[in-house]
């Protein structure tokens, strides 16, 4: 059973580290409203996790993925989702910030909690890494619920450790980051970043 555990961390955490959605809408959080509100964003991303996770238990997130019609319908809510947060990103960034301004004005509204859980709910590909991937890690000691529920919290530890530290780091290049002519370039890049994965999300087969 530690073999299979081992194989499935090593595994789960290449997955991880990864850049992908919920790594571009927390680096946009962290970039636009500090630390705080990307550690916040985080916890969204990782709640989102869990809940995919329940709802595969259940069984339900397997109806999702084999289902084209409702797997249609969440893949473009949520590329419209990116595409919107990178839309509103580019436009937030289309002149420098004031120098010294670390605070995010209008792009720090709403819940960087909720941003995050949206963002993660919304990406249908979950469902079908739930669903396709995960049973092939799962110990086969295990009872496939007990052994799923171990993977999904696996999963959701290792995704809150990386991209807390990756917010952790941006918080230690802040000073940096904060120049007014980088600060507009990697906002935009940001923006740009969103935008490409939206339009990926919409264009993906299967």
């Amino acid at each position: 059973m530690l073999t299979h555990v081992v194989t499935a961390i090593g595994v789960l955490g290449l997955l991880t580290v990864v850049p992908g959605p919920d790594m571009a809408v927390v680096t946009r959080r962290a970039l636009m409203a500090g630390p705080r509100d990307g550690l916040r964003t985080v916890g969204g991303v990782a709640t989102g996790l869990l809940l995919w996770g329940a709802l595969t238990v259940a069984g339900l997130a397997a109806v999702l993925a084999a289902s084209p019609a409702a797997y249609l319908a969440v893949k473009l809510l949520g590329a419209g989702y990116l595409v919107f947060l990178g839309a509103q990103t580019l436009w937030q960034h289309r002149r420098s910030a004031p120098a010294g301004r670390t605070d995010a004005g209008p792009a720090a509204a709403g819940s960087p909690w909720r941003t995050g859980l949206a963002g993660n709910v919304l990406n249908p590909k979950i469902a079908v890494f739930h669903t396709g991937l995960l049973p092939t890690l799962a110990p086969p000691q295990l009872p496939a619920s007990w052994g799923m529920t171990l993977l999904v919290l696996l999963h959701t530890t290792l995704t809150l450790a990386w991209l807390s530290s990756y917010v952790l780091l941006l918080s230690k290049a802040g000073p940096v980051l904060q120049k007014p002519r980088l600060h507009r370039a990697l906002g935009r890049t940001t923006g740009v970043a969103l935008i490409g994965l939206g339009l990926a999300v919409a264009t993906a087969a299967g």
